[in-house]
């Protein structure tokens, strides 16, 4: 029991240290390793499973919206780079440059991407020619890399992976319903799929993405309360056309520029199911990411029947959920915290009095209730209880988040919040630049979003006390 008491313990408690509490859980529980390069990670099969799943089923949303995958080039020209003023502006300070091939300097440094909107523009201007060429429906699965100063696993880091969508349309209306659209996509696919409640909305200007006309957001709580920005989709207008001349015949003859969007999300937002789900015995996952949503453990598998009983359970699960067992040489108890750790959403044993009584124990990683369930029953229940676990773990968040949704009317309460009780404030903003800043600096909370859904908090900013109609959600994020 000493044993087994100790794996527990050495996660640190998150109330004690929120910090290093996530740099135990994404070590113990095997879903990253430290990599000799400094920033980034060795993204392990544990974890890379659960990025697979997070890949599969948003590449199935994206196909469902009519969207095809491509694939660019690594490495960016630097002249192609600065075609567009603001964008590079944006990512200068982040961009890694190769400056020699083998022995031989480059006459013209590459850029390793940070993202790959230029690269798209040059395709656009070659296979756009007419209106019938549109839209460009297009996304691409890929690694990017931004050089970043401080690290953390899957939060930031120097190479990650993601996805981005690049799109291009006939209209700025249609730009726009593509833009909502895909962020559609990604709250759904978080609130469904991740069982992660999100905020929905628009970026300062100061916070949109470089290059882009308007930017918009989901935007997620973390159990520590600081926001992460979970996804975004950028309306780019006809911006990035007309730095690349990309050109069309319309149906009038003339010749237009066309509007383009961009969209991401990357393995940051695992760092969100990390922190929003996970507790002091590890991860937490909702089952429909969950690379193992049940395990079993057969106690006294020395018995005789106890082994047997237990593959032929496995074999009448596989198919219906992914299914697991740990038939290894250890102690129950030290299967039953490993399993914990990794966040498996059920787990069922099964040891000589169950088999006589012809029932499982299944028990909910979730609430560790457990449940005796009849063999008979047992495809029925365990599906009942993965749906339960999934559909408890966002109730849980979203009473989390608004436990920890605060208004503030002025800037002194506003103050006290953020450094007492940190979390989301709902506050008044003027729509000032220097506002936004003033707030920023004060407090290190930052703007996270302008929410589709407006509410009037007073009629004042928070910061200067002038006339304000916009709400913001504000907090300190990572």
């Amino acid at each position: 029991m000493a044993q087994e008491k100790k794996f527990v313990e050495e996660i640190t408690s998150m109330n004690e240290d929120f910090a290093q509490w996530y740099t135990d859980v994404v070590k113990k529980s095997e879903l990253v390793d430290y990599s000799s390069v400094r920033g980034c990670m060795i993204i392990r099969p544990y974890g890379y499973a659960i990025w697979e799943n997070i890949q599969r089923e948003l590449d199935r949303r994206f196909k469902e919206t009519g969207h095809e995958n491509v694939y660019m080039p690594l490495f960016i020209p630097e002249g192609l780079l600065q075609k567009e003023k603001d964008h590079v502006e944006g990512f200068a300070p982040e961009v890694a440059w190769v400056t020699h091939g083998g022995q031989e300097q480059l006459t013209e440094r590459l850029c390793v991407r940070p993202t790959s909107e230029t690269l798209f523009c040059d395709h656009y201007k070659n296979v756009i020619q007419s209106y019938r060429d549109l839209p460009k429906l297009y996304n691409q699965w890929c690694s990017v890399v931004r050089w970043e100063k401080t690290t953390r696993p899957f939060l930031r880091t120097l190479e990650f992976l993601w996805q981005e969508g690049h799109t291009a349309h006939a209209t700025a209306e249609e730009a726009q319903e593509e833009t909502i659209r895909m962020l559609n996509v990604y709250a759904d696919f978080c609130e469904e799929f991740l069982a992660i409640p999100v905020i929905k909305g628009k970026k300062t200007n100061k916070e949109k993405f470089a290059g882009a006309q308007e930017t918009y957001t989901i935007e997620s709580l973390m159990h520590d309360g600081k926001a992460l920005q979970s996804g975004t989709s950028h309306n780019f207008g006809d911006g990035f056309a007309r730095a690349f001349g990309i050109q069309y015949t319309d149906r009038d003859n003339q010749l237009k520029y066309v509007h383009q969007t961009s969209w991401g999300m990357s393995t940051r937002i695992i760092g969100a199911l990390i922190m929003v789900h996970g507790d002091d015995s590890g991860l937490v996952l909702p089952p429909k990411v969950a690379p193992i949503q049940l395990v079993i453990i057969p106690v006294q598998q020395h018995r005789e029947g106890v082994l047997e009983k237990a593959y032929e359970l496995m074999n009448r699960l596989k198919g219906k959920v992914r299914v697991k067992i740990d038939d290894s040489d250890k102690m129950p108890g030290w299967k039953f915290s490993e399993y914990e750790m990794k966040g498996v959403p059920l787990r069922l044993e099964i040891g000589p009095k169950d088999i006589e009584k012809n029932q499982v124990v299944l028990v909910r990683r979730d609430n560790r209730e457990k449940l005796f369930v009849s063999m008979d029953e047992l495809e029925e229940k365990v599906l009942q209880a993965l749906d339960t676990v999934q559909r408890s773990l966002y109730e849980k968040a979203l009473e989390m988040r608004e436990k920890k949704t605060f208004t503030a009317r002025n800037f002194e309460e506003f103050s006290e919040i953020i450094e007492k009780t940190p979390g989301f404030i709902k506050a008044m903003w003027c729509g000032k630049r220097e506002c936004e800043d003033n707030i920023k600096e004060k407090t290190g909370a930052t703007a996270r979003c302008i929410p589709f859904q407006q509410e009037k908090i007073s009629d004042k900013c928070v910061c200067c006390g002038e006339k304000a109609e916009t709400m913001v959600y504000w907090a300190k994020a990572y």
